[in-house]
């Protein structure tokens, strides 16, 4: 036990504190429903898990395989137990690895990536509870007409910031996964709320196109 290795020690937190949040937010409901004594129809609860459940779960089976090589084994279970990979966790792990001069895979990079992860989920508890305590003052200005624009475009900006710093590392590599989701937005723009779906297809787009320059060698 009191030989683990850092990797180890990370395992062991990490699959005990995954663990509890699931029962924890599992409980949520459960107690609701003891207090009450009102249990929900079970042929209704999955039903409607047919129709979601099979989405979820294979979305969520993809960004493990997808965000974990890129935020390191701490920051992995840290990221998936506070939620919000795609629009935060991800963004705020590659951004301090950059900043930091280190690799995500190093164990430089994965410390950064588990601070940085750490750091992005106690500033957003922060910020929510101050949006919660000041909501009444702050409704009118988050809905005013004027601002609504640059809210829609918060989550673009904010991964093409990032974009511009790792695409011109290898251009090359970035082409082929660019082109085919600019071709395929443009063609079904109703993918643009599968996001969760789309990032691992166009990371496989870039592995398959950097095999094959690779072979042909074009990098």
């Amino acid at each position: 036990m009191k030989n683990r290795s850092y990797e180890e020690s990370v395992h062991f937190y990490g699959r005990i504190w995954v663990a509890t949040g699931i029962f924890l937010m599992l409980m949520m409901p459960v107690s609701i429903c003891l207090y009450y004594d009102a249990w929900p129809n079970m042929a209704h609860v999955f039903k409607g898990l047919l129709g979601v459940a099979p989405i979820f779960w294979t979305v969520g089976i993809i960004e493990v395989f997808t965000y974990a090589p890129m935020l390191g084994t701490g920051g992995t279970y840290l990221g998936f137990i506070t939620g919000n990979l795609t629009n935060l966790k991800v963004p705020a792990a590659l951004n301090a690895m950059q900043a930091a001069g280190v690799e995500a895979g190093e164990e430089k990079g994965e410390v950064i990536s588990t601070i940085a992860i750490a750091s992005s989920a106690i500033a957003t508890t922060l910020v929510i509870a101050l949006g919660v305590l000041l909501l009444g003052y702050l409704q009118p200005v988050l809905e005013s007409p004027v601002l609504k624009p640059a809210f829609d475009q918060i989550l673009p900006a904010l991964f093409g910031g990032l974009g511009v710093v790792y695409i011109s590392k290898n251009w090359k590599l970035a082409v082929a996964p660019l082109v085919f989701m600019v071709v395929l937005f443009l063609a079904v723009p109703s993918l643009a709320s599968s996001v969760g779906i789309l990032v691992p297809v166009g990371a496989l787009v870039a592995i398959g196109a950097a095999r094959l320059m690779l072979k042909k060698n074009m990098l």
